[in-house]
C-alpha cells in the first residue's frame, strides 16, 4: 500500500525539490508507517495538490523528501453532496467513512425528524470535529487529492437554502423512480439518506414541494449506513467516474 500523508500547509513545489513533512503526519510517517530512505512517499494538501517523492532522510519527527512528481489536479464536476441523518451507534460514521472513499465532495450532518441520535449545545461541534476527522482519515486511505468539506449541522427545514439550485435526490423505499434511470445534468448532486426509522411523510412531502425527486435502490431496504455509498456507486457509474 502507498504511504500517503496529507499537509495542510503543503504549497506547490517542483521537480527536484525538497520537501519536509513534520507535525502529526511527519511523526506518523516516521515512528508509526516506519517509512525507510529510499522508500516513495506521497503527500497532498487536501486541496487538489498532490506530491510524489523519495525519502531522503528521517528523524523522530519528521521526513525529507526529493520531489519525483508533482500534480495539481482539478476539482470534478458535478459536486456530489451527502446529507446524512443522524443515526445511532456509529452507523451515520460508518456512511461517511465510506462515502468519502467513493468521492462524496461534501457531507452535511442531518437532525431528521426520527434520528435518534442528537446533536445539541456542545454535541454540534463536538460531532462535526469527529465528523471531519472521519473525511481526513478517509481521504488518507483512498489517496484523494481533496478532503470533502462537512456542512453545518442542519434540520429539515434548513436543509432547501443549503441545496439551493442542487439536484437534490431522496433515498426512500417509497420512490417510484430507480436511482439508476434519473436523468443527471451539469448540476451538482446532492443524496438525502434517512435515519433508521426513515424518513417521515411530513418530511418527503418537504422535498417533493421544493423539487427534489425521490428515488429508489431497488426491493431491498438498506441501513441507513449502506444507502449513502450504494447510492454513490450508482451514481460514479452514470458519471463515469468508475
Amino acid at each position: 500500500m502507498a504511504h500517503f500523508y496529507l499537509a495542510d500547509s503543503l504549497e506547490a513545489t517542483t521537480v527536484g525539490a525538497t520537501v519536509l513533512l513534520d507535525g502529526p503526519e511527519g511523526r506518523h510517517a516516521s515512528t508509526v508507517s516506519r517509512v525507510r530512505v529510499g522508500e516513495t512517499v506521497s503527500i497532498g494538501n487536501g486541496r487538489g495538490l498532490l506530491i510524489t517523492g523519495e525519502v531522503q532522510s528521517t528523524s523522530k519527527d519528521t521526513v525529507e523528501m526529493k520531489v519525483l512528481s508533482v500534480e495539481q489536479v482539478e476539482l470534478s464536476h458535478p459536486q456530489l453532496y451527502l446529507v446524512q441523518a443522524l443515526a445511532k451507534t456509529d452507523r451515520d460514521e460508518r456512511a461517511v467513512e465510506a462515502a468519502t472513499e467513493l468521492g462524496i465532495d461534501v457531507v452535511i450532518p442531518w437532525a431528521a425528524d426520527r434520528s435518534v441520535s442528537k446533536w445539541e449545545g456542545p454535541k454540534v461541534d463536538k460531532g462535526i470535529a469527529r465528523w471531519s476527522a472521519i473525511v481526513r482519515e478517509a481521504t488518507k486511505q483512498s489517496i484523494r487529492p481533496f478532503i470533502p468539506r462537512v456542512g453545518p449541522h442542519l434540520k429539515t427545514a434548513q436543509l432547501g437554502a443549503e441545496l439551493d439550485g442542487i439536484n437534490v435526490l431522496v433515498l426512500d423505499p417509497t420512490g417510484t423512480i430507480p436511482l439508476s434511470q434519473v436523468e443527471l445534468d451539469q448540476r451538482s448532486i446532492a443524496i438525502i439518506v434517512g435515519p433508521e426509522g426513515g424518513i417521515t411523510d411530513a418530511e418527503l412531502s418537504r422535498f417533493a414541494e421544493s423539487g427534489a425527486t425521490i428515488v429508489t435502490l431497488g426491493s431491498n431496504i438498506l441501513r441507513t449506513s449502506t444507502a449513502g455509498p450504494a447510492a454513490l456507486a450508482i451514481l460514479n457509474a452514470k458519471l463515469g467516474r468508475c
